[in-house]
């Protein structure tokens, strides 16, 4: 999709502006786009199964699917295929003509109410019904922040679907524009949302380095799991470094979330069938069993609470370290939560609070368990501060393998100094990323950027993994001349002397007292 597009759309989420802010008209605006997304799908795909008989699916009358055979099946043929079904009345494109019949005055809520509740009620009893349980539930079209009349709401949404159907999202190509563009969206909504958006995205420039680690040496995934997968946008960007990823699995503590999550895996094109994705706490009640998965990222909330209650030194999960993260901060019973489900071959990546390097306590200990009794961590990587939403800190990548390569060492990659400055937050640019990955890849040891730190370093460190301990990027002073300095200090009594000289000669030609 041009840059053009994108504008075009994110100019059409502006219209909501003023009436509610940027974290809850996201709710409409994407909510939308995925019915439009769905309806044109289903549109193009029933118009080629009825193209031999001359018809268009949007000509189909109801008894017509429910009488005929022949045309009952296309019901079957649909939910097969996209986990839902639209009746042909219920298409974007005909509420859109609906939206401006003189008849009924072009009032259309409670018809688009009636079809958003249609979409979740066709997957009960299905395969996708998870998928699309309650998923516009955030879409509340009597709200009174679309306007204080059902005529002034009525108007709000037809605008909207109107300048929708004027984009063209090239849904008939072979690509994934659209999903390019709804991630784009749900981008532009987070930067607008402030802290709040740091909760259901993670900047692209961190989900790229997060995304090649553990893809690191693979072309295809069977599995890729994110206990706190957001909006999904870290199952998407992985899906772009390799060829296929088999199984998405995921949890999601906001509701609101998990609901955009769904919308923007099928967006993308991701089959109902290969993703799970959970609500619920993951540290209180996980959802997916004892699982294990081939690649784990995630970029949890930075120093969480949660309950650190006693009991969970009984769960296979937290058991064999002995102690628990403390209840105050989370970090690291995310991680003793993703390292439980990492596979035998698989990879770990996650994005954490420089704290976790450091802090001691509980923290301490669990971080001593993981280097020297398992020998998990493969590398400690320092981020640029200012680079996520709502918050301006340093932050880390702490990169975990149970099956370890270069079991003898850990990198240590100092990339905080190296990012582009923007207006309101830092980035990395493409050539910050690959110096990353191809250091991190490759074990290099860069003067002022990287080291290759020995177990036994790390043991004579007490297990603080502070980066400046193991990456000095401590810039020399430039060497003094002392003899030139000695002269210049010479020169410079000189022309004191030289000047006192000058004003006791002009005293006692003017007959007054010198003043020293």
């Amino acid at each position: 999709m041009s840059c053009k597009n994108k504008k075009e759309l994110w100019n059409i989420a502006n219209t909501l502006r003023g009436k509610m802010d940027p974290n809850e008209f996201k709710n409409y605006i994407l909510g939308f786009i995925f019915y439009k997304y769905l309806s044109d799908q289903i549109e193009i795909y029933t118009n080629d199964l009825l193209k031999n008989d001359n018809i268009k699916y949007f000509e189909l009358e109801e008894p017509e699917l429910e009488n005929q055979n022949k045309y009952s099946k296309l019901i079957d043929y649909i939910k097969e295929r996209f986990g839902c079904f639209l009746k042909p009345k219920e298409l974007f494109s005909q509420v859109l003509k609906r939206s401006i019949n003189k008849e009924n005055k072009g009032f259309i809520i409670d018809d688009l109410i009636g079809i958003l509740k249609n979409i979740e009620q066709t997957a009960l009893g299905a395969e996708s019904e998870e998928v699309f349980k309650d998923l516009f539930e955030d879409l509340d079209l009597n709200s009174t922040k679309l306007g204080k009349t059902p005529d002034q709401k009525n108007e709000s949404i037809v605008k909207i679907l109107k300048e929708l159907s004027s984009i063209d999202f090239e849904l008939q190509n072979d690509n994934d524009t659209l999903g390019d563009a709804y991630e784009y969206l749900i981008g532009q909504f987070a930067a607008g949302a402030g802290k709040k958006g740091g909760e259901f995205y993670t900047p692209q420039c961190v989900s790229k380095v997060l995304a090649k680690i553990v893809t690191t040496g693979k072309t295809k995934l069977d599995s890729v799991y994110d206990p706190t997968c957001g909006s999904g946008s870290l199952f998407l960007r992985i899906s772009k470094e390799v060829k296929k990823v088999y199984n998405y699995y995921g949890q999601e503590l906001n509701r609101t979330t998990y609901n955009l999550a769904r919308m923007n895996m099928i967006m993308h094109g991701v089959s109902y069938r290969d993703f799970d994705i959970k609500q619920d706490d993951t540290l209180e009640r996980p959802q997916h069993g004892d699982k294990k998965f081939e690649a784990i990222v995630a970029n949890p909330p930075f120093s969480a609470q949660w309950s650190g209650n006693q009991l969970f030194l009984n769960n296979d999960r937290f058991s064999q370290y002995g102690k628990l993260a403390p209840s105050s901060k989370a970090d690291y019973a995310f991680v003793q939560h993703m390292i439980h489900h990492l596979a035998d071959n698989g990879v770990m990546a996650v994005v954490l609070p420089h704290g976790v390097l450091f802090r001691g306590n509980n923290e301490g200990h669990i971080r001593k368990y993981l280097i020297e009794n398992k020998n998990y961590l493969d590398a400690v990587i320092g981020l640029p501060a200012n680079i996520f939403f709502g918050t301006s800190i340093p932050t880390c990548i702490l990169v975990f393998k149970k099956c370890r390569e270069n079991n003898d060492n850990i990198i240590f990659i100092d990339a905080s100094n190296e990012f582009e400055k923007n207006k309101n937050q830092n980035s990395l640019t493409d050539e910050n990323i690959e110096k990353i990955i191809d250091t991190y890849r490759n074990r290099k040891e860069i003067g002022k950027y990287s080291h290759l730190a020995s177990l036994e370093e790390i043991r004579e460190n007490d297990f603080n993994l502070n980066i400046p301990r193991y990456v000095n990027t401590f810039a020399e002073e430039e060497q003094i001349d002392l003899n030139f300095v000695s002269q210049e200090l010479k020169k410079i009594d000189d022309e004191i002397r030289f000047t006192d000289e000058t004003i006791i000669k002009f005293c006692d030609e003017l007959g007054i007292g010198k003043p020293f």
